[in-house]
């Protein structure tokens, strides 16, 4: 998810080839223990599953390894303890907080089914939190392993600067993508890995949502992650949206390292190392709850343009043999203006609009989207940018779904929360779907007893893992038709009808 806020860890989860040989799926006596190619883990064992948690993937990026790709990990040879995850990467709860996690954060979680027969299909999934917060071990996965009898794998992957900084002194080639090749280092090691806890490394499914979708979306155009994973599941983050140039992102580099006292470009990188990790963490992050029309606007991405990253997602498409599930929320945007501009009045609408798309564009955005069609200014101002979807919303999923050349399973969650944000009704917002795949392992929140829409999104997200198809009932996208998801029912709907794509498809060139 996007970092809309994260007031309490509980609460996260919620909105929020060099295989080793085949062994056998219990690889010794104690089938709590398994043999990875660095060394053995002991994971936990119930009647349902097998859960390993904290395995190191790769060497830890402090001192001197900051703002550099993921080394191998050091191996071991005594059995080491997998039963509890590893530090998150640092991150914070609120800007007032003190910092959560460590450096030392590359560690990923596997659970498995408690036994299977056969070789089982796997779902890497990528968390949320608008590349600035979250972590892997926040996700518990058990209703979908039991279930749809996969293993999944969560993991870290380094945030904010300490992920994303793209300082021109740096010639690593992975300089400004780290929490991307992060992620390389995690699929790497589960094509090595993942045959030893009975997961299958030729059927592997990336999965991400919110900041995990527009990672899995940098993946799509990455070379290093070719052939590392054969199926993609992007959960609100359109691969429609650009991500950050080279050029915006050297530039927010520079002012960054001058703003820390180390504005000498030649001895910048030396001399941010040397900074203590306060002082790296939670640059900027009031700009992730912003309601600009642009993801660019985030202040930590992934950036295109690079050696890591050549070409935007949307470009790497149409070149693209990888199978899709791409949607997201029926209202993503809902909860980034409930927390600023809940209480705007007309005037302060049609000024909003006009700052956010320009004056003439803005005049007609307006003329679309009149305040008087909708209960109240904020819902107008809500619906239009979810409509536009230049952050999360709708109509930037369009452009990818029809570029891809492998099939594409386009939806829209359209479940409502109950709940109530500032006075303004959250409908469907970001992260509205999460709960309904994840229960976090934080022992105050405690897994809810499954519904039919909790199944039904189980078996179409694991069906589409081994078969690269979610269902019958779901047909591939095709001229703006996308599957609509609730407990009412699923049926297919027009998006761009839905949401006036037609409207932001002539705007746009204007905006």
């Amino acid at each position: 998810m996007l970092r809309t806020r994260f007031p309490k860890a509980a609460g996260v989860a919620s909105l929020l080839l060099s295989i080793v040989a085949f062994p056998a799926v219990a690889s010794t006596a104690d089938d709590a223990v398994v043999r990875t190619s660095d060394g053995p883990v002991r994971g936990k064992v119930t009647a349902d599953y097998r859960l390993f948690q904290g395995i190191p993937f790769a060497a830890p990026p402090v001192g001197a390894r900051r703002w550099r790709a993921p080394a191998p990990v050091k191996p071991w040879t005594k059995i080491k303890n997998a039963t509890k995850p590893g530090p998150s990467c640092p991150w914070r709860l609120a800007p007032s907080e003190p910092p959560l996690g460590e450096e030392d954060c590359l560690y990923l979680n596997v659970e498995t089914p408690r036994t299977t027969s056969s070789r089982l299909p796997v779902m890497v999934f990528l968390h949320g939190g608008g590349f600035t917060g979250g972590t892997g071990g926040l996700y518990d996965p058990t209703r979908i392993v039991k279930r749809g009898q996969v293993v999944v794998v969560t993991l870290n992957y380094r945030l904010g600067s300490l992920g994303f900084l793209a300082h021109p002194g740096n010639r690593d080639r992975y300089n400004g993508n780290f929490g991307i090749a992060d992620q390389q280092a995690a699929l790497r090691w589960v094509r090595s890995n993942i045959a030893a806890f009975g997961g299958d490394p030729g059927n592997v499914t990336l999965w991400g949502e919110s900041a995990g979708a527009f990672s899995a979306c940098a993946q799509l155009a990455a070379p290093g992650a070719k052939g590392l994973f054969h199926k993609a599941i992007v959960q609100s983050g359109p691969c429609g949206n650009d991500l950050l140039t080279r050029k915006d992102a050297e530039r927010r580099a520079v002012k960054t390292a001058r703003e820390l006292g180390c504005a000498d470009r030649k001895t910048a990188l030396a001399c941010l190392r040397h900074k203590p990790l306060s002082d790296l963490i939670g640059l900027y992050e009031a700009q992730v709850q912003s309601i600009e029309p642009r993801i660019a606007s985030m202040p930590w991405l992934p950036v295109a343009g690079t050696k890591a990253l050549p070409v935007q997602p949307l470009e790497a498409l149409r070149t693209s043999s990888v199978p899709l599930i791409h949607g997201g929320t029926r209202d993503e945007m809902r909860v980034f203006v409930a927390q600023q501009h809940a209480k705007i009045d007309k005037a302060e609408y049609r000024r909003t609009v006009r700052k956010l798309f320009g004056a003439r564009a803005g005049k007609r955005v307006l003329a679309e989207y009149p305040a008087k069609r909708y209960p109240s200014p904020a819902l107008a101002l809500a619906t239009l940018l979810g409509d536009h979807g230049g952050k999360v919303g709708a109509c930037s999923q369009l452009p990818a779904n029809e570029a891809n050349r492998a099939p594409v399973f386009g939806y829209e969650f359209a479940e409502p929360v109950d709940k109530v944000e500032n006075g303004m009704p959250m409908g469907v917002p970001h992260g509205a779907d999460v709960r309904y795949f994840f229960d976090s392992f934080h022992p105050g929140n405690l897994p809810a007893p499954p519904t039919a829409l909790h199944n039904k999104l189980v078996d179409y997200w694991t069906s589409f893992a081994k078969t690269g198809v979610p269902g019958p009932d779901w047909p591939a996208y095709d001229r703006s038709t996308v599957l609509s998801i609730s407990a009412k029912g699923v049926t297919p709907i027009n998006l761009s009808a839905e949401h006036h794509c037609g409207f932001w498809k002539r705007l746009r060139p204007a905006s």
